[in-house]
C-alpha cells in the first residue's frame, strides 16, 4: 500500500561529500547519537566558508524533518546559524531550511520545506547542511547526530516522481513560451501553444498584455486594472505589505475626571461595548483600588469605584491580572505584589474576584484559591479566557512568601499552569514548575515557569500561546504551545528563527502581547528593562508573529530617550510613548486599534505615567494601489505624448496626471513639478536634440539604457538615480510599496544591453502612439511583451527591435535625413516597447504568481 504524508520514518543516509574535518571529527560520527561522548561529533577544521556535509538518501523521499542531537553540556561549536538546502541532484538543490540551534543539551527538530511552491510533494535524495556561525565566534563548527524523518515507501514516491516530473515539463514549456513572445516568434508561440496545450498565463494577463503593451491604449488598460482591483486580484499583494504604525496621544476632555499617574495597573477591554476598564495599580507612594471604564466611541472615562474595598470588592493592589468573560459581562480578578514588610501568615492569601459590569457590584468568589486546588498568592502571572468552554487559564508568576521563608531560603518559586472552571467554581493543576516537588514523577506533566511572560489564548486553534519572560536572571525566548484540547505542551520554532536576537523580541524587557485570532497574527510591545544594568537601551519596540508563517517581524522600534523627561511634562509634543515598565496595553479587535495607559519610566522611584496612546496599525488598501496603477499608467501615457505632442501633453499633465497627485503633500508636488519639466529637457547626441524622459520608480531602470553615449553618460546615470529615488518616495507616499523584485531585474536587463542597441535608442514613443492602428498592429505582432528579469533580457528585447526593423521601410544607403529620420523612429518605437514591457511588468508583480508568466527567462539557464 502507498505510504502517506503521515507516514513519517527514520530515513537512512551516507556521507556523500564534506568540506573538511578535524582530528578524529569525522562526518561519519553525526550518524551515532552518542550525547555523552565529547569525540561523537563532526568538526570542520576551519571555520572559513563553505563549510558543509553533504548526505545521500539510499533512495529519493519526501524529507519533512531534521533533528539535530547535542553533547550532554553547552558547547562553543553547537550551530548557532546553519541552512540546509535539498535536491534530486547534487547541483540543483534548493533552500529547505535556515534558522540555528539553542545552545544546551535538548535535541531540536525542525521542519524542513517538502513542497514546491504550487503545493506538490517535493523528492529529494540529496542534503546539505552548511553551518554559518557557531556559537563561539572565532571557533570551528561542530555537529553532534543528524536525523531525517520522512517518507520513502517506493510507490508513493514514483507516483509523486511522476507528478514533479510532469510541473517541470509544464514549467519549461512556459519558459519556451515567454521566449518565444519576447523575441516576437509568432508562429512558433502558437505552434508550441497548440501543440502542448499548456498556456503562458491566465487569459486576463494575455489581454492586459495585448492592450497595454502592443496596443498603447492606456484607457482600456486602466479599465482593466480597475476591475482587477475590484475582484480582488491585489487582495494578496495587499496583505503581504508591512504594517505601518501610528502613535497618537489620546487626549480627553479638560476638566473631566481621568486616571492618574500609575504602574502595575491592569486594563481590560469588553469588544462588545468597545469600552475598557482599569483597575488599580502604585502611583509611587500607595497602592490603588479605583475602578474606571473608559468608552472608546464618545472617548470619556467615568470613576466607577473610587474605593472598591467598601463596596465588598478587592483591597488596594498592583501587579494583579484581569479577565473580561463577555458571556456574561463579568471581570475576573487574581493576584497581587506585597512588599516584603507586608507579608505575614494572615495575609498572604490568593483572594479571587468577580465584578458584574451590568449590576456593578463586586463579588468574592474565593478568599484563598491555594485552598481549593488552585494557585498561590502569585504575581506578575499572566491569565486568559476561554470563553466558549468558561475556563480561565492562569500561567507562571512569582509565589509570594513570608519574609523569613524567602531570606531563609534565597530562592524564588514560580507557579505552574492552572485552569478554573467557571460553572463548577473548581480549579486544576494542569502543568506544574519544573522544580515542583512532583515534577521528577514520570506520570505528572511540567513547564519551566517564569514572570513577565506573554501568554494569549486563540479560541479557533484551541491554543496557548506563550512567549518568553524571566526566570531569576535567566533571560528567555522560547515559543511554547499548549493545547488545551489535547493537553499537549509543544515548542514551536519560528521559520525565520537563527537565534539572533535581531529577528525575535528581545528578552529582559517588558513585554505587553495582545492577539488578532480572525488575522492568525500576535502583537509584542517590549519597552524598558526593570533591570538598571539594562536601562541604558531605551528602545520601544512594536513585533508581529503570524501564526499562518510562524515568523516574527518587527513593525516598528524607536530610541526614544527618556532624557526628554516626557512624564514631566505634557506630551503633546511627542509623537510617541517613552520607554517604560508596569504599564498596561488592550487591543481593540473591532477597531482594530491597540491602547497603551501609563507605567513606570524608570527614571525616579516615585514617578509614575498617566499618558493614554492608541497606536493603529495601517495597510495600503485598494484606493491606494488603484491610484498607484493609475499613476504608473498616466506617467508613461504622458511621457509618449511629450514626445510628439507637446501641446497635447501640456492639457494631459493639467488634467489626467493633475487628478491623481495630492497636491498637499511635498513628495507628490516635487514629482509633478519635474513631469513638468520634460516639456523643457533636451540632451544632444551626434549633433541631434532630443527630449531626455524623466524615468523613475518602476520605469527608472530603462534610463540607463537609452542614456546618452560620451560625456553625458554619468550626468544622466545620476540624475536617473535621484528619479529612482523620487519615485520609491512617492509610492510610500502613496501608501504603496513598490515590487523590488521586478524593479531591480529590470534594472539589471536594461542596462546589459550593448552600446551598439543602444546608441541610438533615445525615447520618441508618440511617434509610434499617433500611427493608424492597423499600422500599430502590424508592429505588435512581432514585438516584445514583457521583459524579462534576469541580466540577459536585452538580447530578448532585441528580437522585438528586430521585428519593428523588419516592419520599417527600407532606408537609402546614404546618410540622408530622412534615413536617420527612419532609423529614429524604430529606436522610439523599440523604446517604447521596453518601457511598456516594464510598465506591464511592474503591474503584473502586484497580481497572484500563479495567474503570470514565469519570473525566470528560459535565457537564465544557458551559460557559454
Amino acid at each position: 500500500m502507498a505510504g502517506t504524508i503521515s507516514d513519517i520514518k527514520k530515513l537512512d543516509y551516507d556521507i556523500y561529500k564534506y568540506s573538511s574535518y578535524s582530528s578524529s571529527y569525522l562526518p561519519e560520527n553525526i550518524r551515532e547519537d552518542n550525547p555523552s561522548n565529547q569525540t561523537s561529533r563532526w568538526s570542520s577544521n576551519t571555520n572559513t566558508p563553505p563549510q558543509y556535509l553533504v548526505l545521500k538518501l539510499e533512495r529519493p523521499a519526501i524529507v519533512t524533518k531534521i533533528k539535530f542531537g547535542k553533547y550532554e553540556k553547552t558547547h562553543v561549536c553547537n550551530l548557532r546559524k546553519f541552512k540546509i538546502l535539498g535536491g534530486l541532484e547534487e547541483e540543483r538543490m534548493v533552500l529547505l531550511f535556515e534558522g540555528g540551534l539553542r545552545n544546551d543539551s535538548v535535541p531540536e527538530t525542525f521542519n524542513l520545506k517538502h513542497r514546491t511552491n504550487s503545493g506538490e510533494l517535493l523528492p529529494i535524495k540529496f542534503i546539505q547542511i552548511v553551518p554559518l556561525l557557531s556559537w563561539g565566534p572565532s571557533f570551528n563548527f561542530c555537529i553532534w547526530y543528524v536525523e531525517l524523518l520522512g517518507i520513502e515507501d517506493s510507490m508513493f514516491i514514483l507516483s509523486n516522481l511522476r507528478k514533479y516530473n510532469m510541473l517541470r515539463e509544464v514549467e519549461i514549456v512556459r519558459l519556451f513560451l515567454k521566449h518565444c513572445r519576447q523575441q516576437g516568434y509568432v508562429n512558433s508561440f502558437s505552434a508550441l501553444q497548440e501543440e502542448t496545450g499548456v498556456k503562458l498565463e491566465d487569459e486576463k494577463m494575455t489581454e492586459l498584455h495585448e492592450t497595454l503593451v502592443n496596443r498603447g491604449d492606456f484607457k482600456k488598460t486602466e479599465e482593466m486594472l480597475v476591475g482587477f482591483i475590484e475582484n480582488g486580484l491585489m487582495d494578496n499583494y495587499l496583505e503581504r505589505q508591512e504594517y505601518k504604525p501610528q502613535w497618537s496621544l489620546q487626549l480627553t476632555p479638560e476638566n473631566e475626571p481621568r486616571p492618574g499617574r500609575r504602574g502595575g495597573h491592569q486594563l481590560i477591554i469588553d469588544p462588545m461595548t468597545s469600552t475598557i476598564y482599569l483597575y488599580g495599580g502604585w502611583d509611587g507612594n500607595e497602592d490603588l483600588s479605583d475602578l474606571w471604564s473608559y468608552d472608546v466611541r464618545t472617548n470619556r472615562w467615568t470613576l466607577i469605584h473610587e474605593r472598591s474595598e467598601l463596596l465588598d470588592g478587592p483591597t488596594p493592589r498592583a501587579c494583579h491580572k484581569m479577565v473580561y468573560d463577555t458571556q456574561n459581562s463579568q471581570i475576573f480578578m487574581l493576584g497581587r505584589y506585597l512588599d516584603s514588610a507586608s507579608r505575614t501568615e494572615e495575609n498572604i492569601n490568593s483572594d479571587f474576584y468577580l465584578y458584574n459590569t451590568i449590576t456593578k457590584t463586586w463579588f468574592l468568589i474565593c478568599n484563598d484559591t491555594s485552598q481549593v486546588g488552585g494557585p498561590q498568592l502569585v504575581f506578575d502571572h499572566q491569565m486568559c479566557i476561554d470563553v466558549d468552554k468558561q475556563t480561565i487559564y492562569v500561567f507562571g508568576g512569582r509565589i509570594l512568601e513570608p519574609k523569613n521563608e524567602e531570606e531563609t531560603t534565597g530562592q524564588y518559586r514560580y507557579s505552574g499552569l492552572f485552569s478554573y472552571h467557571i460553572s463548577t467554581n473548581t480549579w486544576a493543576h494542569i502543568l506544574v514548575d519544573c522544580e515542583h516537588p512532583t515534577a521528577s514523577s514520570p506520570y505528572v506533566q511540567s513547564i519551566r515557569s517564569r514572570v513577565t511572560h506573554s501568554m494569549l489564548f486563540h479560541h479557533k486553534h484551541r491554543k496557548l500561546y506563550i512567549f518568553g519572560g524571566q526566570r531569576g536572571k535567566d533571560y528567555m525566548t522560547d515559543f511554547l504551545i499548549y493545547d488545551v484540547n489535547t493537553n499537549e505542551l509543544s515548542n514551536m520554532t519560528p521559520e525565520n528563527n537563527n537565534t539572533d536576537t535581531k529577528n525575535v523580541p528581545q528578552s529582559g524587557f517588558t513585554q505587553r502581547a495582545t492577539i488578532d485570532c480572525e488575522k492568525d497574527e500576535i502583537y509584542v510591545l517590549t519597552s524598558l528593562s526593570k533591570e538598571k544594568e539594562r536601562r541604558d537601551l531605551n528602545i520601544n519596540s512594536f513585533w508581529l508573529f503570524s501564526l499562518s508563517k510562524k515568523e516574527w517581524c518587527c513593525v516598528y522600534k524607536s530610541e526614544h530617550s527618556n532624557g526628554e523627561n516626557c512624564y514631566q511634562k505634557s506630551q503633546n509634543t511627542c509623537h510617541e510613548p517613552c520607554p517604560r515598565y508596569a504599564h498596561q496595553i488592550v487591543y481593540d479587535t473591532t477597531n482594530q486599534v491597540h491602547f497603551l495607559f501609563g507605567g513606570n519610566p524608570g527614571t525616579n522611584s516615585n514617578v509614575r505615567l498617566d499618558d493614554f496612546w492608541v497606536l493603529r496599525l495601517e495597510k495600503p488598501n485598494r484606493g491606494n494601489i488603484l491610484r498607484y496603477c493609475k499613476y504608473l499608467l498616466r506617467k508613461q501615457e504622458y511621457e509618449e505624448i511629450t514626445k510628439n505632442d507637446p501641446l497635447s501633453a501640456i492639457l494631459y499633465l493639467q488634467t489626467k496626471l493633475y487628478d491623481i497627485i495630492d497636491h498637499s503633500d511635498p513628495v507628490q508636488l516635487k514629482e509633478f513639478h519635474k513631469l513638468a519639466s520634460l516639456l523643457f529637457k533636451s540632451d544632444t547626441v551626434d549633433g541631434e536634440t532630443e527630449p531626455t524622459s524623466l524615468l523613475t520608480c518602476p520605469l527608472a531602470s530603462t534610463a540607463s539604457a537609452s542614456a546618452p553615449v560620451g560625456g553625458n553618460k554619468h550626468k544622466q546615470q545620476r540624475a536617473d538615480d535621484d528619479g529612482h529615488k523620487e519615485e520609491e518616495n512617492l509610492a510610500k507616499v502613496m501608501r504603496v510599496e513598490s515590487p523590488k523584485s521586478v524593479e531591480e531585474a529590470d534594472t539589471s536587463s536594461i542596462s546589459s544591453m550593448s552600446s551598439s542597441d543602444c546608441s541610438q535608442n533615445q525615447p520618441q514613443q508618440g511617434a509610434a502612439a499617433q500611427q493608424p492602428p492597423e499600422k500599430q498592429e502590424g508592429n505588435s505582432s512581432a514585438a516584445i511583451s514583457t521583459v524579462p528579469q534576469k541580466p540577459n533580457a536585452a538580447k530578448d528585447c532585441d528580437g522585438g527591435r528586430a521585428a519593428i526593423e523588419a516592419n520599417a521601410p527600407t532606408p537609402s544607403t546614404s546618410r540622408t535625413s530622412g534615413g536617420m529620420a527612419r532609423n529614429r523612429t524604430i529606436d522610439q518605437q523599440f523604446e517604447m516597447k521596453i518601457r511598456r514591457c516594464l510598465l506591464f511588468n511592474k503591474l503584473v508583480d502586484l497580481m497572484p504568481e500563479a495567474l503570470c508568466q514565469p519570473k525566470k527567462n528560459i535565457s537564465d539557464f544557458v551559460l557559454l
